[in-house]
């Protein structure tokens, strides 16, 4: 489908390639065990997942600060929950969330067959909203971070997805048109809207469930994109 003018192939990270979902629960496994905060795992996730999506949200559209985001999920989550937690110990887990997210390096299903198949065909790059200290640690972690040759973050552009000037500063470092390249994101606003926008050519992975529409290309599991590219 996109075979004859794609010559590069930009993807997002997170609920993409790294499995943030699972390493985010091991991550919270770990600190709220060390930190000896009595609430169940399951039901603590099933509380945060929803509040940190919102958070990420109003992050991108420069709402709240990363500071902010940070602390208000967890304080939001354990607030619902009924959960006496200090600030203290927010602080504390906010920071060794962040600390130890990365050492855990859980990938989407066929993550590594499908940049196995594009890289002897297409130069891989990475467009994403994560913070820059965590992101390499991420892709370092989990053996894919030799796949991409430009790795582009929210805090390097000044912006977020779906800021149009986030895909110029990675289209401009890979030296490539537009129409010859393709965004592979699982947020429907954030990757797939804001790189249509650019004249970027998009294929929707939809790991989140997000409901069907007819803006691009919607894929349910990355070993499709074999039949695309």
């Amino acid at each position: 489908m996109f075979k004859n003018s794609v010559t590069d192939v930009f993807f997002d990270l997170d609920h993409t390639l790294w499995d943030f979902e699972k390493n985010s629960a091991l991550t919270f496994a770990k600190i709220l065990t060390e930190n000896k905060v009595e609430v169940e795992l399951e039901v603590f996730l099933e509380v945060y997942s929803p509040i940190n999506f919102q958070m990420w949200a109003l992050y991108r559209e420069n709402k709240i600060t990363k500071s902010a985001l940070r602390y208000q999920r967890l304080r939001l989550t354990f607030d619902k929950l009924g959960a006496e937690v200090s600030d203290e110990i927010i602080d504390v887990l906010a920071h060794e969330y962040i600390e130890h997210l990365s050492s855990f390096t859980h990938l989407l299903p066929n993550s590594l067959e499908i940049l196995d198949y594009l890289s002897p065909k297409y130069r891989l790059h990475i467009i994403t909203n994560g913070f820059q200290e965590v992101q390499e640690k991420k892709m370092k972690g989990s053996q894919i971070h030799h796949y991409f040759e430009i790795i582009v973050n929210s805090e390097m552009a000044g912006v977020k997805k779906p800021h149009p000037q986030i895909f110029e500063l990675a289209l401009t470092e890979a030296n490539v048109h537009p129409k010859n390249s393709i965004m592979i994101g699982d947020n429907l606003e954030a990757d797939i809207l804001g790189a249509k926008a650019m004249g970027m050519q998009v294929v929707h992975y939809n790991s989140n469930g997000e409901p069907d529409h007819s803006e691009c290309v919607i894929v349910n599991d990355l070993i499709e994109i074999k039949n695309l590219l």
